[in-house]
């Protein structure tokens, strides 16, 4: 078994990360994975049933990762709310690609580890690239 993810964020930003990181890991999803987009049409109570609705579809018994886009925000939120209804949750809010891909790749690990995981791809994934790392890769500015 594994752990569980499932995506809050801002419009279709989660669908399109989820599809994408998929398409990097050689086009299929290797856990179970959704994307709840929230949008400003949507009410609070939907949005948090639908949430919970997904955090039990994905839940093999290994708990969920809840990956939000901004913390503060409504996704973010929507995630805490989880907390208080829907078996072992761990939430990040800040989501990225790199964290994504992580959390992917790590899903086997427990829920806990897998979360300073992501957690640490995500923030690794983030760098300013000065000319000379740009050169170092190939790529000139």
């Amino acid at each position: 078994m594994s752990v569980g993810l499932l995506l809050i964020t801002h419009g279709d930003i989660g669908a399109n990360l989820l599809y994408t990181a998929t398409r990097i890991l050689g086009g299929s999803c290797p856990v179970a994975a959704r994307a709840l987009a929230v949008t400003d049409e949507t009410q609070r109570d939907a949005l948090m049933a639908e949430a919970l609705r997904l955090a039990r579809e994905v839940d093999s018994g290994d708990g969920v990762l809840v990956l939000a886009d901004l913390y503060g925000s409504t996704p973010a939120n929507i995630a805490c709310s989880l907390q208080e209804g829907a078996g072992a949750i761990q939430i990040i809010a800040g989501l990225n690609l790199p964290m994504l891909v992580r959390a992917l790749n790590y899903a086997s690990l427990p829920l806990a580890e897998l979360a300073l995981k992501a957690e640490a791809g995500g923030r690794a994934g983030v760098l300013i690239c000065a000319s000379q790392e740009c050169a170092a890769m190939g790529v000139m500015p």
